[in-house]
């Protein structure tokens, strides 16, 4: 088990939510605990899905769960469930602050050119146009 992994009493409260088999058959040849633990690994640490170790099973059976779970909504099924536990419990607070005075709009949000200030409008002789380098300065006299 490796440092990030569910603990067994993790498992236990996360297993119930988990959604059965429907078709008969063969058994799954890898265990949802080692795929789903293999998912948090990967969406902790942000290793792309190649690199998922192989304790975890091979990265595209641990990438077809994720995102097959992800599209029928069951990731979300089970945060709601858990969110819904952990509330009854009374372990989440649902205070919400903003601060305002952190929301900043970008430097290019502050509106769009004013008429007369673009470069075209600047003649060749006047001073905002002086050359700058060293050998382009006036002489010192």
């Amino acid at each position: 088990m490796g440092r990030g992994d569910l603990t067994n009493e993790q498992w236990a409260k996360l297993e119930p939510l988990l959604p059965r088999g429907k078709k008969p058959g063969r058994p799954p040849k890898h265990a949802k605990r080692k795929l789903i633990d293999g998912i948090r690994f990967r969406v902790r640490t942000g290793v792309p899905w190649r690199d998922l170790p192989e304790r975890y099973g091979p990265w595209e059976t641990v990438y077809g769960l994720f995102r097959r779970w992800q599209r029928d909504g069951t990731w979300k099924r089970i945060l709601v469930a858990l969110q819904a536990d952990a509330d009854a419990a009374g372990l989440i607070t649902w205070d919400v602050s903003v601060d305002s005075t952190v929301a900043r709009a970008h430097q290019h949000a502050a509106g769009a050119r004013q008429k007369g200030i673009s470069r075209r409008s600047l003649r060749a002789g006047s001073r905002s146009n002086r050359p700058i380098t060293g050998w382009g300065a006036p002489e010192a006299g």
